[in-house]
């Protein structure tokens, strides 16, 4: 008989992790508290409107592409994606505006007519950039992080000083226009760092963003979870929802299965996709291996308030993807990472997914997804919430020159106190643990408990970390790691390609 595990959580980590380890040959049912699956990446549907509940960006499409790969299928056999363009577009004051092409030339052109000479920098910048890609995404982040060693490659050494500069550094000595540094410097922001925190070597992220564009699949993000979902069924994994997770069952030190709904589940092996520091919780105290000092020391990637609006009417010069760089840059930083706080003018993104994908919102309407992102654990009130709306809608009514306040038919808020009660997130995080120096790679939460045995964990607290291609490997790698230590169980059938 084939070993059973459990996976608590049903986000892309663990989707991803219970089909690798159903292909492997293990009996595998996943738990979700939620009534529907997919963690962080749902959906909400209202009034003919569809709307992502969280991640939106479609990056790295290799990533997801060598996932179903692993599985002789292809990413196109689950959803349909269409390349965007513009990729984006960003506001700055003065009602001045980039929209960044689909295509490296367009970019270069782009650039050089915002800051005469850039092209020529930032070819430079890229082909780095795509160099560090190569090397971080096609070998360092599918490895476990179980040592330095991991780190230490002929390819990494002859780059250690990136390791010890910064992306904000590194931008700032070719770039002087304040638009484009911003613009370079977004992308790290997925790395949930600071860009004065994040290693030069990150701008490998500038290459999946202008190198590799920006994707949507129709239906949403949540049309690839519905993929990924097929996938994991036709493999034989078995998925319920509505199944809080109440406790992970120990005896001799080792883990035995789980409790779910008040009832005690039998397993082999226990593998926690969901938060963290919520799965230690769920263990005796003297079974954590991570203190709440632990936690606290640690820099937590933000969290976001967010609004779901419908509109009655389409709307004008807007795109699918949309920043809002009118106000400080650095000021809104600050308030996420060194003295947290509400920032007082906040930079925030919105999204309107029915320009490209019109089956989103009734015709003649647009489905309108705004994001504030803020520090984790502040304070969220309905008071707050309603006040930053107005913020955010005055200052996009005046950049985008329209009035739309009196065209909303609805509108839903999910903010701190939502991430904590939805996801157990802690702190209400939104993404995770970031991506500083010491916290990358053998220096995050481990995959496998050093203090139980058959536990494991995977998510984007762990390694890789945060964003939604790190999570499809983080999956991967837990179940390559199941797969060395039990590989004396000979009734598995494959082996994972790396």
């Amino acid at each position: 008989m084939s070993k059973k595990i459990v996976i608590i959580g049903s986000g892309f980590s663990s989707l991803s992790a219970s089909c690798y380890l159903a292909k492997l040959g293990y009996d595998v049912t996943i738990f979700e508290k939620n009534a529907t699956i997919g963690g962080r990446a749902g959906q909400l549907k209202k009034e003919g409107f569809t709307f992502d509940t969280g991640p939106s960006w479609y990056w790295m499409p290799d990533v997801f592409e060598r996932f179903f790969r692993d599985f002789d299928k292809s990413a196109s056999d689950y959803y349909t994606l269409d390349k965007l363009h513009p990729a984006y577009k960003v506001f700055f004051k003065n009602n001045e505006s980039i929209a960044i092409g689909d295509s490296l030339e367009k970019i270069y052109e782009t650039f050089e007519a915002e800051e005469k000479g850039s092209s020529i920098k930032l070819q430079k910048f890229i082909k780095t950039a795509q160099n560090n890609y190569e090397i971080a995404i096609k070998d360092l982040v599918y490895r476990p992080g179980v040592s330095l060693l991991e780190l230490v490659t002929k390819e990494t050494i002859l780059r250690v000083g990136q390791f010890f500069s910064t992306i904000s550094k590194e931008i700032r000595k070719d770039f002087k226009s304040k638009k484009l540094i911003q613009i370079l410097e977004f992308p790290v922001l997925f790395l949930g760092a600071k860009p004065s925190d994040t290693p030069a070597f990150y701008s490998f992220m500038n290459y999946a963003d202008f190198g590799l564009g920006t994707w949507h699949p129709r239906g949403g993000m949540y049309s690839v979870i519905e993929g990924i979902e097929e996938l994991a069924r036709s493999l034989g994994v078995t998925i319920h929802t509505n199944a809080s997770v109440e406790k992970i069952v120990i005896k001799n030190s080792c883990a035995k299965g789980i409790i779910v709904n008040a009832e005690k589940i039998d397993a082999d092996i226990v593998l926690c996709g969901a938060d963290y520091h919520h799965g230690e919780t769920l263990l005796p105290p003297e079974y954590r291996q991570y203190s709440e000092k632990y936690w606290e020391r640690k820099t937590f990637a933000p969290s976001s308030l967010l609004f779901y609006v419908g509109f009655d009417k389409k709307l004008q010069n807007i795109n699918h993807h949309n920043l809002f760089f009118d106000t400080d840059f650095e000021q809104h930083t600050k308030d996420i990472y060194d003295t947290p706080k509400w920032t007082e003018d906040p930079l925030f993104y919105a999204n309107f997914t029915s320009l490209t994908d019109p089956k989103s919102a009734p015709e003649g309407k647009e489905n309108g997804f705004f994001l504030i992102p803020l520090a984790p654990g502040i304070e969220d009130t309905n008071e707050l919430r309603e006040r930053y709306f107005d913020k955010i809608i005055t200052r996009f009514e005046a950049l985008t020159n329209q009035n739309v306040r009196n065209n909303i038919i609805f509108k839903e808020s999910f903010c701190i106190k939502d991430f904590i009660k939805e996801y157990n997130s802690y702190k209400g995080n939104a993404y995770g643990m970031a991506n500083t120096l010491l916290q990358t790679a053998f220096l995050r939460p481990k995959l496998k408990s050093k203090k139980v045995q058959d536990l494991f964990f995977t998510g984007q607290l762990t390694v890789p970390g945060p964003g939604v291609p790190p999570s499809l490997i983080s999956g991967k790698l837990v179940a390559g790691l199941i797969q060395n230590h039990y590989q004396y169980d000979k009734k598995l059938k494959h082996s994972i390609p790396i």
